[in-house]
């Protein structure tokens, strides 16, 4: 059992009312009243007790999403603690993500999902497991729910480092208009609310972004649009919604640079190479959810399509057209989800119990890759039509031993299925492809279990070990033909498997600090790389990581907050000990907010990500990042105003860098050299929002 109070979020679980049933009076009649915890320390941050089944696991609300200024929409995931949020390219493709000493690229290894419904794309045009959040309205999100590691049932593929589940409101607490200018001309306006109707309520949200960014050469001429709309009602005893989305973007980008170019003068930190790379997306969808305390049930069908253009190594393999090159994906998406808790009774003891199955179907139309130039093809390297099932079931039990210690043990199993139909004849490089169709299948069984231990209402335990996996992309499970050049290539490993463990402990402190800390490893029987000369990923070698994660969240007085996150990892492959590229050793990421009860309120935020190795022996690395953020604003009478500085200190440091070879016009030979992508410089953000 679970009570919520309002605004703070004070819970009571189970395992908290057994422990205050035993250790308090002599009444065994406790009222519920008499033993909730005070209001959370943190505004928008759920402590968990007695219902998580790792330190490293969190809930976040809207609360804490609307105090935080962020530059990019996929930034609301660094509301997972340790998570860094950057980009490589133009502000309409997915971000690049590091977690746990993971380069994630653009979702690998961490799963993501909105309102059941997986972000995530397998065997993508531009990377597996490549997550897209620039389809959310983040005024919209009513919650996030993170869980870091490889310890749950519930959760299958692309989450060995982890999963994040966003869940859009169902009924909003305002209706409002809001118009955000800021330099550069960044345009964006909002219109949202809800409508009751009958026993059912009504949520509409529409976004709509411009945006031509701080790049000397280029104009980003972002021009992105957003909806949803939702309809909410009681439905045989539970609570249903179906939800529509859509989303359409097109941009410029300011892909990483060459170091050299700009130490020469050939091009400033805020130019390009290739002027003439971007891209265009679009999602729509159309979910249905509903769920009654015991039963949960959900459906969905999406249409995707991306055409993006990049050029990260110039002249190098073409001198005379360039290196540009498009990443197409087509596809439609359906899936759903089935699963039923009831409690029940073992020898007494209490327990829960948790079952679940779910399928998705990705009809993939056409995943391609071309040469191009200046967005027009002028050849193709491969394409393909593919089909990827995969369907899992899973069970969870958790028993409550005593007033104190309880158990969580899960099973699950996922089965895959690729069908790859090359539609390639004769490629620009006079290779047959023809041989790349196939089929190919595989199964996983994966065991989680977790042991937790209370030490008392406001302080609790874990120890957690779990069996998790990533599928790989479903043309790498047929190919028997390298584009290339024609020769032979190795197929991969349709499932990779990933083993993670975990002890830890969170609890509060005076009934104000809400803290944790965690000590984790995981390893991987297979690692994907950026290969940069080919702007995708290959299958590597097995990996080891290992860390700890500190978080503090700290209700100073009434009106501030201070919250703290710093994480440290080390992450070598297993056989070589050799460094993993791009594995981040250190973040940090820390904030104050204040809400003054007048109508004014604030927040600052410094997010620090330390240097990582560029190269396999550590030889070349990047430089540490600092960025800083301010927000201020003033809500009164129905209007509120509010400011953002973001990059306050006008820091040059890189969102991210890479090393490997490329060939600038005029250049005899190929050069080894960092390659990176400048902070965006200092801007301002000024917002007016009427509510009604």
């Amino acid at each position: 059992m679970t009570f919520y109070k309002a605004a703070g979020l004070t819970l009571l679980t189970l395992p908290t009312l057994l422990y205050a049933v035993e250790s308090g009076s002599d009444s065994q009649t406790q009222s519920a009243d008499d033993i909730r915890l005070d209001d959370q320390v943190v505004v928008g941050r759920a402590p968990l007790l007695g219902e998580a089944s790792s330190a490293s696991e969190g809930y976040v609300t809207q609360e804490a999403i609307e105090i935080r200024p962020m530059l990019r929409t996929g930034e609301v995931l660094e509301l997972v603690p340790g998570m860094v949020v950057t980009q490589h390219s133009g502000t309409g493709k997915a971000n690049q993500y590091f977690l746990r000493g993971f380069n994630l690229d653009h979702g690998t290894d961490f799963s993501t999902s909105v309102d059941g419904m997986p972000v995530n794309m397998r065997t993508h045009g531009h990377g597996q497991g490549y997550t897209d959040l620039n389809f959310i309205i983040p005024e919209t999100i009513e919650s996030l729910r993170y869980q870091k590691g490889s310890y749950y049932a519930e959760t299958g593929d692309f989450s060995g480092a982890g999963s994040a589940s966003l869940h859009t409101a169902r009924q909003l607490d305002r209706n409002e208009a809001e118009l955000t200018l800021g330099q550069n001309a960044y345009r964006r306006a909002l219109l949202m609310g809800s409508v009751e109707k009958g026993s059912g309520d009504w949520l509409y949200a529409i976004e709509r972004n411009t945006y031509n960014g701080p790049w000397t050469d280029i104009e980003e001429d972002l021009d992105k649009t957003n909806l949803l709309l939702s309809y909410s009602q009681p439905l045989a005893g539970g609570k249903w919604r179906l939800s529509l989305m859509g989303y359409d973007n097109s941009w410029n980008s300011a892909d990483q640079i060459p170091e050299r170019a700009v130490t020469s003068g050939q091009i400033d930190e805020l130019g390009s190479i290739d002027d003439t790379v971007g891209g265009e997306s679009s999602r729509y969808s159309i979910n249905t959810e509903w769920s009654n305390g015991s039963w949960e049930a959900s459906a969905y069908a999406i249409r995707y399509n991306m055409n993006l253009w990049s050029n990260f190594t110039y002249f190098l393999d073409d001198p005379v057209n360039g290196d540009q090159f498009e990443q197409v994906d087509h596809r439609n998406i359906y899936g759903g989800k089935l699963a039923y808790q009831w409690q029940g009774k073992l020898a007494g003891r209490t327990m829960v119990n948790r079952v679940g199955t779910e399928f998705r179907y990705d009809d993939i139309s056409e995943v391609g890759l071309y040469q191009s130039q200046a967005r027009e093809r002028i050849g193709v390297v491969r394409s393909d039509e593919v089909g990827e099932f995969s369907t899992g079931v899973f069970a969870e039990n958790t028993l409550y031993w005593n007033s104190r210690l309880r158990s969580v043990l899960g099973l699950r199993y996922d089965y895959y299925h690729f069908d790859v139909d090359n539609r390639t004849d004769i490629n620009k490089n006079g290779v047959d492809l023809s041989a790349n169709s196939g089929k190919a299948s595989a199964g996983n069984t994966s065991l989680k279990a977790s042991l937790i231990y209370q030490l008392s209402p406001e302080w609790e335990t874990y120890i957690a070990a779990g069996q998790g996996f990533h599928s790989n992309d479903a043309r790498g499970t047929t190919i028997e033909i390298d584009p290339a050049d024609g020769n032979d290539a190795t197929q991969v490993d349709p499932l990779v498997d990933s083993l993670g463990y975990e002890v830890g402990v969170r609890g509060f402190v005076n009934q104000r600090l809400n803290t944790s800390v965690s000590l984790w490893q995981l390893v991987l029987d297979s690692e994907l790389l950026f290969v940069g000369d080919a702007g995708n990923t290959e299958a590597s070698d097995a990996s080891r990581r290992r860390g700890i994660e500190l978080t503090a969240y700290y209700r100073i007085t009434d009106v501030w907050n201070f919250d703290a996150e710093y994480a440290h990892t080390q992450a070598e492959f297993t056989d070589s000990g050799d460094d993993i590229p791009g594995a981040i050793e250190d973040v940090l990421q820390t904030g104050v907010s204040a809400d003054f009860g007048n109508g004014w309120s604030g927040a600052a935020r410094v997010r620090y990500f330390g240097e990582r190795p560029l190269i396999e022996d550590g030889s070349v690395k990047s430089d540490a990042s600092t960025v800083v953020n301010l927000q201020a604003g003033y809500r009164q009478a129905g209007w509120s105003v509010r400011g953002e500085i973001l990059n306050l200190l006008d820091s040059d440091d890189h969102d991210i860098d890479y090393l490997y070879e490329s060939q600038l016009r005029g250049e005899s030979e190929p050069v080894e050299d960092i390659h990176y992508h400048v902070l965006e410089p200092r801007t301002v953000r000024v917002s007016l929002a009427y509510q009604f």
